[in-house]
């Protein structure tokens, strides 16, 4: 496995000094946001892939600091019931997978996206509940007319361009939880995996490394992000774990993201790096930024050294082993 970074985390930088300071970390990968939630401001594909000298101005950026992309990111919601809402998400997803085939990048990550309860909905209903029996009758709705539909013909256009795309299991979408993956995978094809995130499974109740084993055990993990959750103890109790109050609300929500290492302790962290090689995945470790209790360059920088402690030490128990 080799450690990585969502770049957005330095969204703010130029491209060529934000590659510099990840080259200087001694990390390995970087995912680059090319739309949706991540934006765009290290990479345009509909801009590269009109202009051949700007792709290999971008490609060199990278490859000339020994960098390799792991992914393209642009996760939205191509369901969306607001037709142009979803529009644009989808053309950043066709754009995204196009580019990565020039680059030669393996995945491309998003959402699965949510729809609407009806065909002239307004805005997207995530139905957690199966009872009332309403619940059960939009989310096979959802499924048969909009989820299944939608993700069978973008994974056949996506394995058409040799790509993978990994959806982020987060709720309030309706690929959430290995079993809603595994679902869709079944319909839709193998192009279909995760981009896994632990902090997700935790504030949903799932151990991550279960859900890596459920998961890898099928062969459906394409990405893995490294993020980390805490519950409160007390703020759980009252607010239970679907939390709605916004994430600034940190002294009184029931969870909230950590860095690396401050939700869990890197025992657990080793725990899931064992799961991940254990079912044979061997390709990014990528960090994800939403603590908010620490700047952008702390919580990189500690989960950086967290992770690569585990790495290190995981490496060092399989020279033991030979």
């Amino acid at each position: 496995m080799k450690l990585g970074v969502f770049m957005v985390l330095f969204g703010g930088r130029k491209l060529e000094d934000a590659l510099d300071y990840v080259a200087s970390k001694g990390l390995k990968m970087v995912e680059i946001g090319t739309g949706g939630n991540p934006g765009k401001a290290h990479c345009n594909p509909a801009e590269l892939l009109e202009n051949e000298a700007k792709l290999k101005e971008f490609k060199h950026a990278v490859e000339s600091r020994g960098l390799t992309i792991s992914a393209l990111s642009c996760h939205g919601n191509p369901l969306h019931p607001q037709k142009h809402l979803a529009q644009a998400d989808h053309e950043d997803f066709v754009n995204s997978v196009k580019l990565a085939e020039k680059l030669g990048v393996q995945v491309v990550n998003t959402f699965s996206g949510c729809p609407g309860d009806h065909e002239n909905a307004k805005y997207p209903n995530w139905p957690v509940a199966p009872w009332p029996n309403d619940f059960q009758e939009i989310l096979a709705w959802q499924w048969e007319n909009k989820v299944i539909p939608y993700w069978t013909e973008q994974a056949k256009f996506a394995a058409d361009h040799n790509v993978k795309i990994g959806l982020e299991l987060h709720g309030g979408f309706s690929v959430h939880t290995p079993a809603t993956l595994l679902r869709l995978r079944e319909a839709a094809g193998e192009a279909i995996g995760a981009n896994l995130d632990p902090s997700h499974m935790w504030w949903q109740g799932i151990d991550p490394v279960q859900a890596i084993h459920i998961l890898g055990r099928a062969g459906a993990i394409h990405h893995f992000h490294a993020k980390d959750t805490v519950i409160d103890p007390v703020n759980v109790n009252r607010f239970g774990l679907t939390d709605m109050q916004p994430y600034t609300n940190m002294l009184d929500r029931a969870w909230q993201f950590r860095s690396v290492g401050y939700g869990h302790d890197v025992k657990t962290w080793a725990d899931i790096i064992s799961a991940l090689r254990l079912v044979g995945y061997d390709y990014a470790v990528s960090i994800e930024h939403e603590d908010g209790l620490m700047s952008i360059e702390e919580g990189f920088s500690k989960a950086v050294a967290n992770l690569q402690q585990v790495l290190i030490e995981e490496s060092l128990g399989d020279m033991w082993w030979v």
